[in-house]
């Protein structure tokens, strides 16, 4: 694809992600809403459906040729999340993330497997397979709307403070999750044995080697701080261990979310003056992660919708379902306050690249797509995406404001980075 088509995807793409943000200011709507509507507006799926083919502004390769675009602000949202994880705040809040996440987590892998179980299908491997499939994925949730919300609405409380931990936690109990069901539906479909390699050593390696890589580049960032004062020089150090941190994760083919969380965390435990220092990349990454939703929103394929029927209705209702509860009982078990228990559910609802990413492993795998499962679980989790994005950050806002964690003075719908 010419350079140029590239250059003009992005200024399509921003100018779009500004444009959308407006009006959602008008309609007191997050920022990212407006984004991924953009996306939509200008994408190869929205325009080509109501006025026929050819008619968009950016094609499926221009959006397929951005992707390191999307991969590097993915990093860039795992990094800011694991700055937050400073241990004194974590030893603060102690047992009570971890037991929220795994409730949670293992609350809406149940509601998803049981609720697909009681939908009829003519072979039983097949209908087995796809409840383990989609229950797992169901665990997984989209730390880059989430997150964009509390830092444009500026929401501080026990329900944001409890939120950015259990959302980063829960893609490593997802991986962990999913690996699992997916070793089993392999075997199902294929009718091979169950190893535990497969099942569970696998799946604890690539969590182990991405906590590894990401400690060491965090470690090693933290180390060339001291010969670099400048805030210019800083910055660049932070995205060379971000994007060094994606592009091992691609090599190895671990989780980039994990391998950058943990360059953040570690970046920030080690630095009296992280904070400071982090405070600088919120002044470069708001229009990295305009595009990274705008290229979301332009990537929500609307064709797919005929092919979901009722199993994907009953997806979106049971995630929805277990998500809620699981927070609530997780949240009163640990004890946590009365509007963590109300509201953290409703924040967790957001699913996608993580999602998406396991969906494309099913769809690569040739025992699934010989057993007819692969197709359905891609369209049923795009399907789900294209549900949760657009509604879940509304959701997100509505929940912290009425957590009373977003502040009256926050309505505007621009963040202190923003401004400079």
């Amino acid at each position: 694809m010419p350079f140029l088509s590239a250059l003009m995807a992005l200024g399509l793409a921003m100018v779009g992600g500004l444009a959308l943000s407006r009006l959602m200011k008008l309609l007191h709507l997050p920022n990212v809403t407006g984004y991924l509507f953009a996306g939509l507006l200008i994408g190869p799926y929205l325009l080509p459906l109501i006025f026929g083919d050819g008619v968009c502004l950016l094609t499926n390769d221009s959006v397929q040729s951005l992707a390191p675009v999307t991969d590097v602000a993915l990093g860039f949202i795992a990094f800011s999340i694991g700055g937050e994880f400073k241990l004194l705040y974590i030893k603060k809040l102690g047992v009570r993330i971890i037991v929220i996440t795994l409730v949670q987590a293992a609350t809406t892998v149940l509601f998803v497997i049981g609720a697909l179980l009681l939908i009829p299908n003519e072979s039983d491997t097949v209908r087995i397979s796809m409840a383990l499939l989609l229950g797992a994925i169901a665990a997984a949730t989209a730390p880059a709307a989430t997150l964009m919300v509390v830092r444009q609405y500026r929401a501080k409380g026990p329900v944001t403070d409890t939120l950015l931990p259990v959302v980063a936690f829960d893609d490593a109990v997802g991986l962990m999750i999913f690996s699992i069901c997916f070793s089993l539906a392999k075997s199902l479909c294929s009718g091979a044995a169950i190893t535990v390699s497969e099942a569970l050593l696998k799946p604890l390696l690539e969590i182990v080697l991405s906590i590894g890589i990401g400690a060491a580049l965090g470690a090693l960032l933290t180390l060339c701080m001291r010969f670099f004062r400048s805030k210019a020089n800083r910055l660049c150090l932070m995205i060379a261990a971000v994007i060094l941190g994606v592009a091992f994760s691609e090599l190895l083919n671990l989780s980039s979310l994990l391998v950058c969380m943990m360059i953040g965390a570690l970046f920030a435990n080690l630095r009296n003056d992280a904070i400071e220092i982090l405070e600088g990349t919120e002044q470069w990454t708001p229009p990295l992660f305009m595009l990274f939703f705008v290229l979301s929103g332009a990537e929500l394929d609307l064709t797919i919708l005929p092919a979901v029927g009722v199993i994907g209705v009953v997806y979106l209702a049971a995630r929805s379902l277990g998500k809620y509860f699981g927070a609530f009982a997780g949240a009163a078990l640990s004890k946590s306050e009365r509007t963590v228990r109300n509201f953290l559910g409703i924040t967790l609802l957001p699913q996608a690249g993580v999602a998406i990413g396991m969906a494309q492993s099913v769809a690569v795998n040739p025992e699934l797509h010989a057993a007819g499962v692969s197709s359905q679980i891609v369209a049923i989790v795009l399907f789900a995406t294209l549900v949760y994005e657009l509604v879940g950050p509304v959701l997100t806002k509505i929940a912290l404001t009425a957590a009373g964690e977003i502040p009256k003075s926050s309505k505007s719908s621009k963040p202190k980075a923003s401004k400079t």
